[in-house]
């Protein structure tokens, strides 16, 4: 499936939240959105404009495409509970995005490529689809084979950084992790106005 091509960087400044750890320099140096009259264009936006622009946030911040993203809503507003939650709960349930949270990857584009390139198994059984979803009591490990490459062998030698989602079980020596429940919207560091992206798409 094809990707969204355009720079993280121009990404990053176009909805002004880093979507990237090396973008954090970029958005301080460059902090207006990118083109010719990024810095002198206004700030204000229209209600649309302003719900487009978190849809937009939102999608990159997991980096689905827009089909993707579609499906998702979609799937949501068919769901009991809080629509704009259950977003979020789907594209926190991604497999790209559990192995994010779990410390294995710096980011979620590190992840996919990760997943992608087979590095990992699920529930036992080789995978490399980065939009996999999981559930409770799935089990995400590095294959044998990836744990002699070079990047988790640094991966083991470094000290853990931060604490995983409490939603998340993280075995660092065996490089396992167990989705021990369904994540809660407080469990969501990032700042997201899902409520936005639902209105967006009831229009």
């Amino acid at each position: 499936m094809a990707r969204d091509t355009t720079p993280i960087g121009k990404q990053s400044r176009r909805e002004g939240v880093a979507l990237h750890p090396k973008a954090h320099k970029l958005l301080v140096k460059k902090g207006y959105v990118p083109g010719q009259h990024g810095r002198n264009r206004r700030s204000r936006l229209s209600e649309y404009g302003e719900q487009l622009r978190e849809k937009q946030k939102i999608r990159r911040t997991y980096g689905v495409l827009e089909k993707q993203f579609r499906r998702i809503v979609k799937e949501s507003l068919k769901s009991k509970g809080q629509t704009g939650e259950t977003i979020l709960k789907l594209l926190e349930l991604r497999a790209d995005n559990v192995i994010y949270r779990a410390g294995l990857s710096s980011s979620r584009r590190g992840a996919r490529q990760l997943v992608t390139h087979g590095h990992f198994k699920l529930n036992g059984k080789k995978m490399n689809i980065p939009s996999a979803r999981l559930k409770d009591g799935d089990e995400f490990e590095v294959s044998d084979k990836a744990k002699s490459n070079v990047y988790f062998k640094s991966l083991l030698a470094e000290p853990t950084a931060g604490s995983p989602p409490k939603w998340l079980k993280v075995d660092k020596k065996s490089l396992k992790v167990t989705v021990v429940s369904v994540p809660l919207r407080e469990d969501i560091t990032e700042e997201f106005n899902e409520q936005a992206v639902v209105e967006f798409y009831s229009r």
